[in-house]
């Protein structure tokens, strides 16, 4: 009995390829939510955060949310993710920040 081997389907990524665990397109829109205290250059900062991972991030698109009792603000920034290590940088950066509570 022989045994063919079995092949990849040519549209799969490659084994060495980095889009193989994601299931994100790129470059794509992806929104990130950033929980924090309510306060003063709070927007700002994760503004500059979003720009600096994002350089054509357009702030006008940044959605906010007060919490029900109005201490927290949540910020949905949308930026244009181009790869993995591009998203994991962004988050990083924005959990380290000492004004974020949560990123989602």
């Amino acid at each position: 009995m022989t045994t063919t081997p079995l092949t990849p389907a040519a549209t799969e990524p490659s084994p060495t390829d980095p889009r193989r665990d994601s299931l994100i397109e790129y470059p794509s829109k992806f929104p990130i939510k950033v929980m924090g205290a309510k306060a003063d250059g709070f927007v700002h900062a994760i503004t500059e955060i979003a720009h600096r991972f994002d350089p054509d991030f357009d702030a006008s698109t940044i959605e906010l949310r007060d919490s029900k009792a109005g201490n927290y603000l949540g910020v949905t920034v949308t930026v244009t993710a181009t790869s993995r290590e591009q998203l994991d940088d962004l988050y990083r950066a924005l959990t380290s920040h000492p004004m974020v509570k949560v990123v989602l």
